[in-house]
């Protein structure tokens, strides 16, 4: 195994993710003469022993931090709190099955910036192929993406220190019809000079043309041949190591003819073969198909769904919508294994909820996450690992202004954004391989989020960043919190209600997101409060709710205005 160096969280990082906590642990020029008084900062974070990344045995984790402080950590993504787990020096942890550690160090009344690590521990057992599938990477210049890229290429060598293929799968650029075609040639430099900086020799790339990219001549003029080996379509065959891949032009697939004659030939030449029953068969197009994995917002080629589903050994991997890969409604299985892989720039949610910003309650459903997977094949399996590069908690607007280009170091990168999903192909007959699929909407989760706290909701003082406005209507100062729930999933949105207690008259419907898309996930929610009436009673009830709609019973909480 490689010997991985330690990520080291920044001052700056620090700034970025918890602005108050980086301003109290830095001291002013003016006091630079006197040494720090210890009660008074917010301890260090602690460096963890070994470096997140992928194991082929169990890890031995040992958390250090400052003289005088205690360690807490949790193993299920949310941040420590005082009543967390005690880390007992000289008493490891023993990391055997993936597993995200958030730490952090206290120290009287205050807590250090938690400090995360994603490990994927598996066995010597060695994979046919190993494959980074990453999409949208939305690059348009160097300043912006020379050291976001550093930073992600940093992360994939710590999963697989020389991956045999680098799957990306469409809008490698941001042409909007306006002729930025050339902008391809800096994805290729930034991507070249990082496969030569991590010495992956021998991996190899291979691009999809997505909705952005510009022409098919544009990809071809600024990427080696061998990352776009098409003959004319902008679709081609591949193996990698053995595995065989094909590269689908989601742009023309519906109405290209000649497109669905290739795939369904090939297809069905690799599957006639009984030998070939279990073998996956990997498929990358930048459009979701339609009626698979979440969707609804963005799919397209609805005969693409048609030419594979007479395959159940397809793996179809598809980006564009930027849907995230924390939401297990990102596999789908029916006739194929259908599967999101993410975004390289930024994540989206399903429309139609609110999220808590720096301004109050938006209609927002972007997050300045990356992500991408990792994918190993077996003999007899497919696993995929969901890795993010970067899920600090930020908005993606700045100002007012949209930003999605939050630059590193990022105190998330290489964390799991969901447990390892794996494919089996069960059976000799293509019905067989059907019914052993794990990921079909029969066989989804029917359990509810439950509220564990004793008192989940409280009224709280809102405090809002230096030189923001209040909303027009929202009450001075008041936030109701609201401590998360528990699923065995993920919590994906609360249904929040306020009313006055007397006449139920509406102060606030919402459907708030959970933040289940940061690394680590964020214990309460602060939902601002509209302008409440003077000695008016209110009555808010909340109901937690996973991806699949199952709901939690009601928790109430009854406040004056």
């Amino acid at each position: 195994m490689r010997r991985r160096t330690p990520f080291v969280i920044t001052a700056a990082s620090l700034a970025l993710l918890f602005p108050a906590a980086a301003q109290a642990s830095v001291p002013t020029a003016g006091a630079a003469a006197r040494p720090a008084d210890p009660a008074r900062t917010a301890p260090a974070s602690p460096d963890f022993s070994s470096a997140g990344g992928r194991y082929e045995r169990p890890v031995s984790l040992t958390l250090r931090a400052e003289r005088g402080t205690t360690v807490r950590y949790t193993l299920d993504g949310t941040t420590p709190t005082r009543e967390s787990r005690l880390f007992v020096p000289g008493r490891p942890l023993r990391i055997t099955k993936d597993t995200n550690v958030t730490a952090v160090a206290f120290r009287g009344g205050r807590a250090s910036v938690p400090v995360s690590a994603g490990y994927l521990v598996r066995t010597a057992e060695k994979p046919l192929a190993r494959l980074v599938v990453m999409s949208d990477v939305h690059i348009g210049d160097h300043k912006n993406n020379d050291k976001k890229y550093e930073s992600f290429f940093d992360t994939i060598a710590s999963v697989f220190p020389e991956p045999d293929a680098i799957l990306s799968n469409g809008d490698m650029i941001n042409d909007n019809g306006d002729g930025r075609g050339a902008d391809h040639r800096i994805v290729s430099e930034i991507f070249q000079a990082n496969l030569k900086r991590k010495g992956m020799d021998d991996t190899q790339l291979l691009l999809s043309n997505g909705n952005h990219d510009a022409s098919l001549a544009d990809i071809r003029a600024h990427y080696p041949r061998d990352w776009f080996p098409d003959s004319g379509g902008g679709y081609y065959e591949s193996t990698v190591r053995g595995v065989h891949l094909f590269t689908v032009n989601t742009e023309t697939y519906n109405s290209d003819s000649a497109q669905r004659t290739w795939l369904k030939k090939r297809l069905a030449e690799l599957t006639a073969d009984p030998a070939n029953a279990r073998t996956p068969i990997l498929v990358q197009g930048h459009r979701p198909a339609p009626g698979t994995a979440m969707d609804g917002q963005q799919a397209s080629n609805p005969r693409l769904t048609e030419d594979l589903g007479a395959h159940p050994q397809v793996i179809y991997f598809s980006g564009h919508s930027h849907l995230n890969i924390n939401d297990e409604r990102s596999v789908h299985q029916r006739d194929f294994t259908a599967v999101n892989d993410g975004s390289m720039s930024y994540v989206e949610m399903d429309h139609g909820y609110q999220a808590v910003t720096e301004t109050g309650l938006a209609d927002r459903f972007e997050a300045p996450t990356a992500q991408a997977l990792f994918v190993e094949v077996y003999r007899d399996r497919t696993e995929i690992a969901r890795v993010n590069m970067a899920a600090d908690k930020h908005d993606i607007y700045t100002g007012g202004e949209w930003s999605a280009n939050w630059q590193p170091p990022y105190a998330s990168a290489g964390t799991l954004s969901g447990p390892t999903w794996t494919v089996r192909l069960k059976g000799s007959s293509p019905q067989q391989i059907k019914d052993g699929f794990t990921y079909t909407d029969a066989r989804r989760n029917t359990t509810a989020p439950e509220f564990t706290d004793r008192h989940p909701l409280g009224l709280v003082r809102s405090e809002r960043p230096s030189g923001s406005e209040r909303p027009s209507g929202e009450a001075e100062g008041k936030a109701l919190r609201v401590r998360q729930a528990r699923d065995d999933q993920m919590v994906h949105h609360y249904r929040v209600d306020i009313e006055e207690k007397a006449t139920g008259t509406k102060l606030l419907s919402s459907k708030v997101l959970s933040e289940y898309y940061f690394m680590p996930r964020p214990n309460s929610l602060d939902i601002p409060v509209p302008a409440t009436k003077h000695g008016v009673r209110y009555a808010a009830r909340v109901r937690a709710v996973d991806a699949y709609g199952n709901a939690s019973p009601e928790a109430k909480f009854t406040f004056t205005g």
